[in-house]
């Protein structure tokens, strides 16, 4: 939900959401969220607001390009089954990386460490290129 950076690098406050089962898995927890976003997106698609709101930050960076915009309007709606097989294919190759508090899920079946106050981060990680 939050990107950290240079002129970024304050705290990243923790987002609620509303699954319909509880998760035992890294393979469920992913498929849930994966289908509640596909839902969340296909539904604000066709109101021509993709991110509900335009932040400062979102303003700023849209004005470099030279236009500021929600986003598109219409089009395909997205498709769940893929989206999952998408986050499933890019968590195997290590495209991004969850975190249950402060312990990294490494593998699709392994068990949710679930207690009060568990706390899910993932990590989108960045290709570099060097010399």
């Amino acid at each position: 939900m939050r990107k950290l950076g240079k002129k970024n690098q304050g705290a990243v406050e923790p987002v609620e959401f509303l699954l319909e089962s509880r998760p035992e898995t890294v393979k469920e927890l992913v498929e849930g969220l994966v289908c509640l976003g596909v839902r969340q997106y296909n539904e604000r698609k066709d109101t021509g607001q993709i991110v509900p709101w335009l932040t400062s930050e979102t303003i700023q960076e849209q004005a470099v390009t030279g236009k500021i915009s929600f986003g598109l309007r219409g089009g395909n709606d997205a498709d769940a089954d893929q989206a999952v097989e998408n986050a499933v294919q890019c968590f195997e190759d290590g495209i991004y990386r969850i975190f249950a508090d402060d312990e990294e899920l490494t593998e699709l079946g392994q068990a949710l460490p679930w207690h009060d106050g568990l706390v899910f981060t993932f990590v989108r990680l960045t290709m570099l290129a060097g010399w």
